[in-house]
């Protein structure tokens, strides 16, 4: 936990000397030089961390139970420049937005005292800064998931962003301050300060900041990415998430298997009925943590649908345990279709809300627990493979019941070292060649010039790339450099998307209805090239797998 301390708090200083951080720099000067109270800068910058951490924590699960926007709290803060401004440009205005903040300064009114409310303004306009690290954090705390491990990960990365700007403030105080014009004329230096802010906010309104801070050299980028992406951070990061879609191999164990928790639907269960293990005592449980677009999962389902046929009268139960990776996966009637789609006819638990898969201490989409008779955990396996050791682990304990021979289905788990799975959401994308990314609003991108390297991807046209998903604008387009057999897209939305490879034309797809995997290219053997999409606009892209 200290290391991911380190780091979020070594990101948060590097983030606020980064190309991001400059179209806050005139409200920090501007908000301090005008006033000569030596608290100002300590004030404006304890409002925008309480604001930052705040926003980050529980504004897009704010915004999402209200059903609001999300460039709102985007919004609320350029309304916020616009009084801060007329608070600079008005004394009156100025007086009567200070009264409510008397308890915060102890100050009487009309002393300048509202460097408080200039950081909770300065704080809404940072929120897009944050890094990968912090994004992370921020796509769990849209789900609900705020512990106080991740208030402490919010809060390192806001002091750490804190401390340079706290020094920007304090010398453009002292700056105005030492300069006679700006002592002798103060009312007129307030003015200025105030047509600074209000150009300022106008600039954030129309998107200038956002073309400025991508046209300028991302000088930090190289620095960041060393320590946020090191296997230290990502090692940290990975607990904090407490999820993981690799591979990986478990160990027999003989514990007593904790119960279904926090289950909110069940399905192919009698009227919905729910199950517990103490009900099923006397049969073999096969516990089957998935999701329905996880392709590592879905390679896994003819293997778990043949041993429900072949040794369900024998006395096996599987429940697959739902646990989704994406939004769309949250809602009960996607899952349903899925299951029924997929021809899933065991029983299925939707564990919205991972209170099962946390039960279980589990990591792996997929995983499975083997729990016997008396309810004890007698095997484990994490991932794709091994399926003829773990029904062998079933025949064993369901021992002289079992009638019929070994199931026979092609294991389909890839051998070959293909590009890895690619998230296209900013809290877990990696190895993408634009120089700039924005968070949570519409951007025009462009590819680059120089040619993508293997497993590299490429925005062009325009995008809005939100925590756990890119959604296609006008001229949308996406490139990758791959090697793989297959190539997979989780896509949702209403539209199309047309392929190509190396130029040429591979296939179009059409997506509607259930947001779920779509199959890009199969290939007879280890492919490689460079994929082109083309996006219709508002079609929704979530992540690449690989076969």
């Amino acid at each position: 936990m200290l290391v991911l301390l380190g780091v979020a708090f070594l990101a948060g200083i590097i983030t606020a000397i980064s190309p991001c951080v400059l179209p806050v720099l005139p409200i920090l000067l501007a908000g301090s030089a005008t006033s000569t109270d030596r608290r100002r800068p300590y004030q404006i910058v304890a409002g925008l961390v309480v604001s930052f951490t705040t926003f980050t924590l529980a504004g897009a699960a704010l915004l999402s139970a209200l059903g609001l926007p999300e460039d709102l709290l985007r919004n609320i803060a350029i309304a916020a420049l616009v009084v801060l401004a007329a608070s600079l440009l008005s004394r009156r205005v100025a007086w009567i937005l200070e009264r409510p903040f008397l308890f915060l300064t102890r100050r009487r009114v009309g002393n300048d005292s509202n460097g408080f409310v200039v950081g909770l303004s300065v704080g809404l306009v940072f929120v897009p800064c944050a890094g990968p690290v912090l994004a992370a954090v921020t796509a769990l705390a849209a789900s609900g998931e705020v512990t106080f491990r991740i208030v402490l990960v919010t809060a390192a990365y806001a002091i750490g962003a804190a401390l340079p700007m706290l020094a920007i403030a304090i010398g453009g105080q002292r700056l105005g301050s030492g300069m006679r014009i700006v002592r002798t004329h103060a009312a007129a230096a307030r003015k200025v300060a105030g047509v600074v802010v209000l150009a300022t906010a106008l600039a954030i309104a129309f998107g200038v900041d956002q073309r400025f801070t991508t046209a300028v050299p991302g000088y930090t980028a190289a620095l960041q990415d060393r320590i946020e992406q090191s296997s230290a951070a990502r090692s940290e990061l990975d607990k904090l998430n407490g999820a993981g879609d690799e591979s990986a191999a478990g160990s027999a164990g003989s514990t007593q298997a904790p119960d279904f928790r926090g289950i909110t639907h069940w399905l192919n269960t009698p009227d919905g009925k729910p199950l517990s293990l103490a009900g099923l005592r006397g049969r073999v449980v096969l516990v089957d943590f998935w999701t329905y677009s996880c392709i590592n999962c879905l390679r896994t389902l003819p293997h778990l649908k043949a041993w429900d046929a072949a040794y369900r009268t024998a006395g096996l139960t599987i429940v697959g345990v739902h646990s989704p990776e994406f939004a769309f996966e949250h809602v009960p009637d996607n899952v349903r279709s899925a299951v029924e789609r997929l021809g899933v006819r065991y029983p299925v638990a939707l564990d919205n809300d991972f209170a099962t898969w946390r039960a279980y201490s589990n990591d792996y989409w997929p995983a499975d627990y083997l729990v016997d008779r008396s309810g004890r955990i007698r095997s484990t396996h994490y991932g794709e493979g091994s399926y003829g050791e773990t029904e062998g682990a079933i025949r064993r304990l369901l021992g002289e019941s079992v009638k019929t021979g070994r199931t026979s289905v092609v294991d389909a788990t890839p051998d070959q070292i293909t590009t890895p799975e690619t998230y296209l959401g900013y809290a877990r994308i990696d190895n993408l060649a634009n120089p700039g990314l924005m968070f949570d609003t519409l951007h025009d991108y462009d590819f680059p010039r120089a040619a993508l390297s293997r497993d590299q991807i490429a925005y062009a046209g325009s995008w809005t790339v939100e925590a756990s998903r890119a959604v296609a604008g006008r001229d949308a387009r996406l490139r990758l450099r791959f090697e793989a057999d297959d190539i997979f897209l989780v896509l949702a939305g209403e539209g199309r998307v047309d392929a190509l490879v190396d130029g040429w034309p591979l296939r179009s797809l059409t997506v509607s209805g259930t947001p779920r995997l779509y199959t890009i290219a199969h290939y007879a053997r280890l492919a490689h090239g460079l994929l082109e999409l083309r996006f219709s606009p508002r079609v929704e892209a979530y992540a690449f797998t690989f076969g």
